[in-house]
């Protein structure tokens, strides 16, 4: 990107409106609202835990042994291979979800070139999303595609506002929704392999029309777009829905608010 221009990957990282006029206009940057700056934390307790969750370390490799294994690197460092990095990446990112790992751990798994990078180094620019769940969880009777934030959160977080909790520990909070895994912060090179929806109602009526797709017939699907058409017809001002391409995976993440790119 040219210096003065704000590329795609600044997407709510970078206020796109604030800079100021004149000589410095697009070279000053504003971080956005809800923007954060990681700090940094040791990367030998990750290592560890890889190495007894069955990676090879690189000084024991051998190439002709694992020829597909997966290059694990942590901050730019060749740490070691996976013979199986689907199942050490969701280990890794279930660690974090439950704080076992700081949050502002990025992990970025590259499929094509058989890369997993994590970056835990401080001066990343980060920012926070809603997290998705991935898989059906029959148990808790929670359907693949819902926001992991529920109403008892919310209700929760209500609540503690308007009677704050005597002892400041109990407090829930915003670092409450962190630790249950609600919320997740994403640096841009994490975020180049999430897919972000745009609100909760954009999700839900994602996971609908997704649902509609599996279950109605074709008579059904037919009177449904017809039925939808007429609606668009009374009512011209009304948002277009986009159609769902079946072959589109799941959303991983939702937007806190959109208008949360802008700075102050």
């Amino acid at each position: 990107a040219k210096p003065r221009q704000l590329h795609n990957t600044h997407w709510g990282l970078v206020c796109p409106a604030e800079t100021p006029e004149g000589q410095a206009c697009g070279l000053v940057k504003n971080l956005s609202l809800m923007c954060y700056v990681s700090v940094g934390s040791p990367a030998e307790p990750l290592i560890e835990f890889m190495i007894n969750r069955g990676m090879e370390v690189v000084e024991e490799y051998e190439p002709t042994r694992y020829p597909h294994a997966t290059k694990i690197f942590v901050n730019g460092s060749w740490v070691g291979v996976h013979a199986d990095p689907k199942h050490l990446v969701n280990q890794v990112l279930d660690t974090r979800r439950k704080s076992y790992v700081q949050f502002e751990v990025s992990l970025v798994r590259d499929i094509r070139d058989r890369e997993f990078k994590i970056f835990s180094d401080a001066g990343r620019v980060m920012r926070p999303v809603f997290t998705v769940h991935q898989e059906d969880d029959y148990e808790n009777n929670i359907a693949k595609g819902q926001l992991v934030l529920t109403k008892e959160h919310v209700n929760r977080l209500a609540q503690e506002q308007a009677e704050p909790p005597a002892n400041p520990e109990d407090k829930f909070g915003w670092d409450g929704l962190i630790r249950e895994g609600a919320v997740e912060y994403l640096d841009a090179e994490e975020e180049e392999t999430a897919m972000i929806c745009m609100t909760p109602e954009d999700l839900e009526l994602y996971r609908e029309q997704k649902n509609d797709e599996a279950t109605l017939t074709e008579e059904e699907k037919r009177a449904k777009a017809e039925a939808e058409k007429r609606e668009q017809e009374e009512d011209r001002n009304k948002r277009l829905k986009t159609k769902v391409n079946p072959t589109t995976h799941m959303y991983t993440h939702c937007e806190i608010h959109p208008s949360m790119i802008l700075g102050i």
